[in-house]
């Protein structure tokens, strides 16, 4: 019969956690894709200034380039077209 694995030193049954040093880092996060007003409006089948008056008026959140121009994140584009999807459909 052989003795359970430990490290010298330490009692029997004891095992060696890895040290924060040796644990697999996160991946990297990708950055959220954005669209233009033209491209938004392309999916909701309206003029792109359209989609800026729903920005001003809060109905969809956009960023400023350093240019200053909008720019729409994806998953907030995509959940309000589902979200009129799903209401035009009842």
């Amino acid at each position: 019969m052989t003795a359970p694995h430990s490290a010298p030193g330490q009692p029997l049954g004891y095992s060696q956690r890895p040290s924060a040093d040796a644990r697999v880092p996160a991946a990297p996060r990708q950055p959220e894709r954005l669209m233009t007003p033209g491209q938004v409006a392309a999916l909701f089948n309206v003029n792109p200034k359209t989609v800026t008056r729903w920005a001003g008026a809060g109905l969809l959140g956009a960023v400023r380039t350093p240019g200053g121009h909008r720019r729409f994140r994806a998953s907030e584009v995509l959940a309000l077209l589902n979200q009129n999807s799903t209401t035009a459909t009842r």
